[in-house]
């Protein structure tokens, strides 16, 4: 039985810090509280123009919230570039509470009825903390990520948190800011009430989205 329970988690949200493992298959949980933190400022997120023409062609099938559990398995699973992950069984199972109590929510690309990339986070308020993404097609992932924050923009989220800043999330102006400076912007954005859009059909925010980052590349 898992010894953290999924409240404990969302306090631990609301605070700055997030779970993590040292791999798939250590049973060890513990939190993590960056010195320097990762977020993706939803105001200048770049999207590259080749990306623009990737998510103008509309290949994928994007859904929201279908097949949570999927995701975590699709984030959870080796690759290549990464053989091991962070995400254990009790991890897996408390984001699965997550999702079931609300909080939980995954963007999916979907081509010819698979499941091909992803990602999943978790919201608080006007607070999105992104846990983890994959793609078992190009680019899947970085579509998924251009719909969420197209998502967040619509719904009046303010706080994009990335935890850690990779190459991968640097191309989309990902930055690192010190501990204080995040958990002021945290403290202010989960007092505001913002709701996750779900619905399938987000193509008007991903237009406004992709119009304004071509106005400003």
């Amino acid at each position: 039985m898992s010894q953290l329970r999924p409240e404990l988690l969302l306090q631990a949200y609301a605070i700055g810090v997030f779970p993590m493992a040292e791999s798939h298959d250590d049973a060890r949980t513990f939190f993590v509280d960056p010195e320097k933190r990762g977020v993706l400022p939803l105001n200048t997120f770049h999207v590259s123009r080749s990306l623009r023409k990737e998510v103008k062609r509309r290949r994928f099938d994007i859904r929201c919230d279908t097949n949570f559990k999927a995701v975590l398995e699709g984030c959870a699973e080796p690759r290549d570039e990464r053989p091991d992950t962070w995400i254990n069984d009790e991890i897996f199972k408390l984001y699965m509470s997550l999702h079931e109590m609300g909080y939980g929510h995954s963007v999916e690309c979907w081509h010819d009825g698979k499941l091909v990339g992803g990602l999943y986070g978790v919201a608080l308020g006007a607070a999105f903390f992104g846990e983890s993404m994959f793609s078992r097609e190009p680019n899947a992932s970085k579509v998924a990520l251009v719909h969420l924050v197209a998502r967040l923009k619509a719904s009046g989220f303010t706080l994009l948190d990335s935890q850690f800043i990779t190459d991968h999330l640097a191309q989309f102006g990902a930055v690192e800011i010190p501990r204080q400076s995040y958990r002021d912007q945290l403290a202010e954005a989960i007092k505001i009430p913002a709701e996750f859009y779900s619905g399938f059909d987000d193509w008007p925010f991903v237009e406004e989205l992709l119009q304004s980052r071509s106005q400003t590349s």
